[in-house]
């Protein structure tokens, strides 16, 4: 009885250092929630008004035509695919890595047909195991990364449009909704034929031209949605690390809770196991 309450207390104990370690990493997570949100939220305004310019120009110039507005036929689909590069985030990059499969395989049916730009180890690794045709990669990112970080991968992107390397390039990334949501999403990065639609209230003049001025903002548009959205994938990922870490501290106080139960009717047990001996042999001396 006593070798087992001695490994009762050694199990409490060492559940207990891990309770510390997940509360220390819920907090480091919440800390870095907060600037990982207010820099997207910095970058947003640059997006906004890029976009606002693009738009005038595809809007306002209909003679204008640029290859990253016009649809072409499909033959290759690029995706990528934002991951993160540590594990402890519970299902961010398993369910984002599910949708991107999922994707995958109703869209395609030979492996010739697409090819993978992958950010993050985690969804490196995953992919390269299992012999998927991985193009372009990029892992060790800061936890605040700037543009810099992210412009050789979205260069590459868009030039690999350019140059017809594939036809298509969608993003598949965890969308930000709350600390708590985050919600696996693909959208159509290029080619951008959706925003000829959208007009913009202000008159601009353009030099030299409409046409040389769409040619330079249109990459730069396409790589800052990329940033933006690795912006939201780590706001995601703090998000989902800071909720792993919260239920585990909460299961480990659960079952701090339930070995001290068993550990004290142990303990009672015990007690009343001398007790009951004790009784025994002074009645035996009478």
């Amino acid at each position: 009885m006593a070798k087992g309450m001695r490994e009762i207390k050694r199990q409490i104990r060492s559940i207990q250092n891990m309770k510390q370690i997940t509360k220390a990493m819920e907090m480091v997570a919440a800390a870095k929630l907060r600037k990982a949100q207010q820099k997207a939220e910095a970058a947003r305004p640059y997006e906004e008004k890029i976009r606002e310019m693009v738009a005038h120009i595809a809007a306002t110039n209909r003679e204008v035509r640029h290859p990253m507005l016009q649809k072409r036929p499909v033959k290759k689909t690029g995706y990528l695919i934002m991951t993160s590069d540590r594990g402890l985030a519970g299902g961010f990059n398993s369910n984002l890595i599910r949708k991107a499969i999922q994707i995958i395989e109703e869209r395609h049916q030979s492996k010739d047909e697409y090819t993978l730009l992958i950010v993050g180890r985690k969804g490196r690794d995953y992919f390269r195991r299992r012999k998927y045709p991985v193009l372009e990669e990029i892992t060790g990112l800061s936890d605040t990364p700037d543009f810099s970080d992210i412009k050789a991968l979205a260069s590459a992107a868009v030039s690999n449009f350019a140059n017809g390397s594939y036809d298509e390039i969608h993003i598949v990334y965890n969308r930000f909704v709350n600390a708590i949501m985050q919600v696996p999403t693909s959208k159509q990065l290029l080619p951008l034929g959706d925003i000829q639609a959208e007009k913009s209230i202000n008159n601009y003049e353009y030099e030299p031209s409409a046409e040389d001025v769409l040619a330079v903002l249109l990459p730069k548009y396409a790589e800052t949605l990329i940033y933006g959205a690795l912006l939201e994938s780590k706001a995601s990922e703090f998000g989902a690390k800071m909720t792993a870490m919260g239920s585990a501290s909460k299961n480990a106080t659960k079952i701090i809770n339930s070995l001290t139960l068993t550990y004290n009717r142990a303990r009672q047990a015990a007690i009343t196991q001398e007790i009951s001996e004790i009784v025994a042999g002074a009645n035996s001396q009478v």
